[in-house]
């Protein structure tokens, strides 16, 4: 284990990194926990190697969102000194080049439902419920609740859940388009590193120019995207790597089509 703290652990095996909340049950979001936080992103970016990173929790549930009495004593200055720094460490992991996975069980509630959202992909376990609960006790969602979710699920779920305050199981999500991928509980972790295995299996260029260049069109529109991609495949298409694998995704097939003939 390469960083052991009060609310984080943190692993890189194989280019795969993994940050796992480890305040369980209910992995409440305190104080300290943001604290933790961003010292622990700043650990992960001094890192080399990493070529994906998976998000995931001990514990029955993901994270019951933030401390109620840490909640309470929030005062309107403080939130003006603290929260663009707050939303900064929360749209880290879309800075970083490679994927980011969460894999998420149990309750995913307010800031830990927002935690999520920043990653690129999410995979959650049957007994995974969503919720961001944040208008009902006074407050709108604000470390990316009201953009993140707007832009995953569009305007009217997520006017439906931030403003309804409906919780939502991982079936709905998975229709909706919060997550990605649904499996059972018991094989949540595994999928996720099954995922994660097949990106760092994949040239480094291409997933970097792939993940900057969805999330340009997605922030900038069509037309950014394509000059994005424009660019990105000048410099792919003349490098060594595109032709090693070009030429061992040809042998493959042939492969395969000569194992078809015999059969």
């Amino acid at each position: 284990m390469l960083y052991e703290g009060k609310y984080f652990l943190f692993d890189l095996q194989k280019g795969i990194g993994t940050l796992t909340l480890n305040r369980p049950p209910f992995n409440i979001f305190e104080a300290g926990f943001y604290v933790e936080l961003s010292e622990v992103e700043e650990f992960i970016s001094k890192q080399e190697g990493i070529r994906c990173l998976i998000i995931n929790a001990n514990g029955k549930c993901f994270s019951a969102g933030i401390d109620l009495n840490y909640l309470q004593n929030v005062s309107s200055q403080y939130v003006l000194d603290h929260l663009p720094h707050l939303q900064k460490i929360y749209s880290f992991w879309q800075e970083q080049n490679y994927p980011v996975i969460a894999a998420v069980q149990g309750l995913c509630t307010g800031s830990g439902m927002e935690f999520i959202l920043g990653a690129d992909i999410r995979i959650a376990a049957e007994d995974a419920k969503f919720s961001l609960p944040e208008v009902q006790l006074g407050l709108s969602p604000d470390m990316g609740g009201t953009s993140r979710l707007t832009r995953l699920v569009g305007i009217g779920q997520a006017k439906r859940i931030i403003i309804g305050g409906d919780e939502i199981n991982a079936q709905e999500a998975l229709n909706i388009g919060l997550v990605e991928i649904v499996v059972p509980l018991e094989e949540l972790n595994e999928r996720a590193l099954k995922m994660a295995k097949t990106i760092v299996r994949s040239p480094e260029a291409a997933v970097r120019f792939a993940k900057k260049g969805i999330n340009i069109t997605d922030e900038c529109g069509a037309r950014a995207g394509q000059v994005f991609e424009q660019a990105q495949s000048t410099y792919c298409c003349g490098t060594e790597e595109l032709q090693q694998c070009v030429a061992a995704y040809k042998a493959m097939i042939a492969a395969k089509s000569a194992k078809k003939q015999q059969q």
